[in-house]
């Protein structure tokens, strides 16, 4: 990223920071406060790719860097907000998805995967998430605005305990019910840890390692009981479902299956009587159900109240990637972000790793002009479309696009070429991504009041970095060489009604343009407590005119 672009964007911030509380009036016709509540610190100190990382600050050389980099997993119980967090999740994800592996580093982050202290700590640790760091729990009070972090209860507990933290790449997904605060995320061996409080007295009840399961991305509440998805085998790859919580603060890791998918199961939302999934595909999908998409269970009041296990073969899919997506190879690349039951529709997000789809094709299709190289890029890049349905699975089904694409670019292997084709939708409020062709998740769809907020992550800011370590990508082919800095940071969008169009509450990270990407929400008072991403983990000087890198907790006070 240019040295300009950057001092443009640190003036946009600039004037952001410097308002009382973070509170500033948004780009829509309402006004919104927000205000920091808490902040990830540095807890480390970068000296060099490979070289030694004392805790710290103080450093006695090198800087301070701050790894902890998303509140990942988020709930509430009364004044009490517990989250989950990831360390380091931009490196994770571009060497897990994207197959980087060269180390980087810039005035903004570093990615060291086979050189970090983490594989020089654990040589049989996997280099592409290498920059792994052991993620922590934290409780924030609402009255009291003070924040513990419970992790340290976790490691003197035993250690097992200690180990399954150590070795969770993040905790991805938190919930919480009669009593008991639940928290887990993908192991190291492919697996899926969970960690359990009492939301009364705080104190740690145990961890547990369920082999059965390889990744989790949100629990709900719904009827009185609480359910989260699962993905199974590697990063759920071998299908998945939905687990229904049976446990009490005496025996917290009980669970009955009520969902059995070919695909992971990811957000999850409770829909007039039912409970309706986004999914995430197949490694390999060979058809439609094994895209990412919508499901729908049963009625939760057929039988036995809520889902059981003999619900689990009783799920269909209302809607899949490849019923939008035109080609498809790019269908496949899909994955199904937020979702959120709002005033009689089902709304929901697609979500898009950043150059995955092109990854994809320079692996298939391998280019070896240059024209065909820009053309390839330019064809694969995909923003968020936002989707609606009602009276699902019914005669009357209605499924709408809110914001879309009427065409898409597809590849003709025999004429070697990229054509726009129809998706064979028209889209009702506006263009992909909320016109922000950066905008590549849905992050997270949460109601709150009379509104239905849409979160999302924008790589407007990273685009020029990523594309620096994928070779064959040129910044123009994906439109990096236009970017205004004033859209930097993640997006929050609220439709105040069914009838009318989303408004922008805010464009720039909420006051931190660092903060890529909106990564929870739950309602809260007024508003809204919204959890950020922000893994700029160099940015850690506070006297310069950049922002901060690390996760922040952020309260949000709607307009009465």
């Amino acid at each position: 990223m240019s040295f300009l672009l950057r001092r443009l964007a640190a003036a946009v911030a600039t004037t952001v920071l410097a308002l009382p509380l973070f509170g500033f009036t948004s780009s829509s016709s309402d006004s919104y406060s927000f205000k920091l509540l808490a902040k990830a610190a540095p807890d480390e100190c970068f000296t060099g790719i490979g070289e030694p990382a004392p805790t710290g600050p103080p450093c006695a050389a090198g800087q301070a860097k701050v790894n902890q980099a998303y509140v990942w997993g988020l709930t509430r119980v009364g004044d009490d907000i517990w989250f989950g967090t990831g360390a380091n999740v931009q490196c994770l994800t571009s060497g897990a998805t994207l197959d980087v592996a060269n180390p980087v580093v810039n005035d903004d982050y570093v990615c060291e995967y086979a050189e970090s202290p983490t594989v020089a700590a654990d040589p049989d640790w996997p280099a592409y998430i290498g920059d792994q760091r052991t993620p922590q729990v934290w409780l924030y009070n609402a009255r009291s605005r003070t924040k513990v972090n419970k992790s340290a209860e976790i490691n003197a507990r035993s250690a097992a305990d200690a180990e399954r933290l150590r070795t969770t790449i993040g905790l991805r997904a938190a919930g919480n019910l009669d009593g008991v605060v639940l928290l887990g995320g993908p192991a190291l061996n492919e697996s899926l840890n969970l960690f359990a409080f009492d939301a009364k007295s705080k104190r740690f009840l145990g961890s547990v390692n369920l082999p059965d399961y390889g990744n989790i991305r949100t629990f709900l509440t719904a009827e009185k009981e609480l359910y989260l998805g699962v993905g199974i085998g590697a990063n759920g790859n071998s299908g998945g479902g939905v687990l229904r919580w049976t446990g009490s603060v005496r025996h917290p890791f009980t669970f009955d299956l009520v969902a059995s998918l070919p695909v992971q199961a990811a957000d999850l939302a409770y829909h007039a009587g039912r409970i309706a999934a986004t999914s995430w595909p197949a490694a390999q999908p060979t058809s439609a159900a094994m895209l990412a998409g919508v499901w729908l269970s049963p009625p939760l009041k057929d039988g036995a109240p809520g889902l059981n296990p003999e619900d689990a073969a009783g799920w269909s899919q209302i809607w899949s990637a490849n019923q939008y997506e035109p080609d498809r190879i790019m269908s496949a690349t899909y994955g199904g972000g937020g979702i959120a039951s709002f005033d009689g529709w089902l709304y929901w997000g697609t979500m898009h790793v950043p150059l995955k789809g092109t990854k994809v094709y320079q692996s298939r299709y391998p280019q070896t002009t240059e024209e065909g190289k820009q053309a390839q890029v330019a064809g694969t890049q995909r923003a968020i479309s936002i989707w609606r349905g009602k009276d699902l699975g019914l005669p009357t089904q209605q499924i709408q696009l809110l914001y879309g694409a009427t065409e898409l670019p597809v590849y003709d292997p025999a004429t070697n070429t990229w054509a726009a084709k129809p998706t064979g939708w028209t889209p009702l409020y506006g263009k992909s991504g909320f016109d922000n062709p950066f905008n590549n998740y849905t992050w997270r769809m949460t109601v709150a009041g009379d509104r239905l907020y849409v979160g999302t992550m924008d790589w407007s800011y990273i685009v020029q970095d990523l594309v620096a370590q994928n070779p064959g990508v040129r910044a123009a082919d994906v439109g990096a060489t236009a970017i205004d800095p004033a859209v930097y940071g993640g997006d929050l969008w609220a439709f105040p009604s069914t009838s009318e169009k989303a408004i922008a509450v805010n464009t720039t990270g909420l006051g931190n343009y660092l903060n890529y990407g909106i990564r929870n929400m739950i309602p809260g008072g007024s508003g809204l407590y919204v959890g950020m991403a922000d893994p700029m983990n160099l940015r850690t000087d506070p006297d310069d005119d950049v922002p901060e890198g690390g996760w922040e907790l952020i309260e949000l006070t709607a307009p009465c």
